[in-house]
């Protein structure tokens, strides 16, 4: 008797699954009990079709296995559906809230997005468009109005929509979603002389934005009668040990000041960090003032002051911008500028 091989051929046997690949829309619609159209616009368009019937095709999809082919899609529809985010680090939070935004509506709307991190550098951000463009992203996403004459004539000769955020410019690439840099300067030295210090120190590192509101707060106070505000400016990323330098090396140059004004609110804290190490009380000796008002900055104590950035709100109005403009593109003549203002909060650190 020849000696059998492989699965039995029992009629009652389950037929074997099918392999993702020969897998179609319609053996998902089949399992869904939904029309094959409805498959494709519940994985394409998920905001086309009720969240009972999105539950419904998803549930097929992991059930059969089914792996979407975009590439197919992109190529059919002339759209990759992918969105890139340019960012300049993710070693802190202060971006948290602006791309968990952003991602999610994207998302709810269908599209995919890939993130790169610039490190605060025109160059690298440089690199990184060339490597994009080639996956021809339906848009793009940039921090920052600071870029290389080369990216700004790539983008402009690319044709995609992009936002420009965290940031508002007099001439920008396409659309801006942000805040003024100098405003946020000059409203923290108003802010603070109110309060009656005089004496200013700043503890930065060396990110542009940053540098444009420590530079509009210095050209401030100048026109209060404060010619003198010394800096300590370190290389990026934002960490607890820079604002320890930072306020080290002001202090180690016999430095006498009222109040110290970081580019962050985790530059800040180091700052208060080493003023306790140095048995300086905040605010009594040392009066010490952030920027984004990151979650931990109510929690620390003291309580740090700082400027409030909505980077929620950023990450929404930057989704809807790029929605609109996927959805009407005839409208790209039209301006979008968004300015999401800031507020300045008070609390025990000054």
């Amino acid at each position: 008797m020849p000696k059998k091989t492989g699965r039995s051929a029992d009629p009652a046997s389950p037929p074997e699954p099918k392999k993702s690949a020969s897998l179609t829309l319609i053996d998902v619609a089949r399992v869904a009990g939904v029309s094959p159209m409805t498959v494709s616009r519940a994985l394409s368009r998920p905001d086309l079709v009720s969240e009972q019937t999105r539950e419904k095709v998803m549930t097929a999809v992991r059930k059969t296995g089914y792996v979407p082919n975009m590439l197919a899609g992109s190529l059919a529809s002339n759209k990759s559906r992918l969105v890139a985010i340019f960012l300049p680090t993710i070693a802190n939070s202060i971006f948290a809230d602006t791309v968990q935004a952003l991602m999610d509506r994207l998302t709810q709307a269908g599209y995919q997005t890939l993130l790169g991190l610039t490190g605060y550098d025109a160059e690298q951000e440089e690199k990184l468009l060339e490597a994009v463009l080639g996956r021809r992203p339906d848009g793009i996403v940039l921090t920052g109005t600071l870029h290389t004459e080369s990216s700004r004539t790539r983008l402009a000769q690319a044709g995609i929509p992009v936002v420009e955020a965290w940031d508002l410019s007099e001439d920008p690439i396409d659309m801006l979603v942000g805040f003024s840099h100098e405003k946020v300067g000059e409203a923290t030295a108003r802010h603070l002389l109110s309060k009656g210090y005089k004496r200013f120190s700043i503890v930065s590192i060396g990110d542009p934005r940053g540098l444009r509101r420590c530079n509009s707060l210095i050209a401030e106070l100048k026109q209060h009668g404060i010619d003198t505000v010394p800096m300590q400016v370190l290389a990026p990323p934002a960490t607890l040990q820079v604002g320890r330098e930072g306020l080290a090396g002001l202090l180690d140059r016999g430095v006498a000041t009222d109040v110290v004004v970081c580019s962050s609110d985790t530059v800040a804290q180091g700052v208060l960090a080493e003023a306790a190490s140095r048995g300086l009380r905040v605010p009594e000796d040392l009066a010490v003032m952030g920027f984004g008002d990151l979650s931990s900055a109510a929690q620390v104590h003291p309580a740090l002051s700082t400027v409030k950035v909505d980077g929620n709100r950023i990450g929404l109005q930057v989704a809807q911008a790029l929605l609109d403009r996927f959805n009407a593109p005839g409208d790209s003549a039209r301006p979008v500028r968004v300015d999401t203002g800031f507020t300045l909060i008070d609390r025990a650190s000054t």
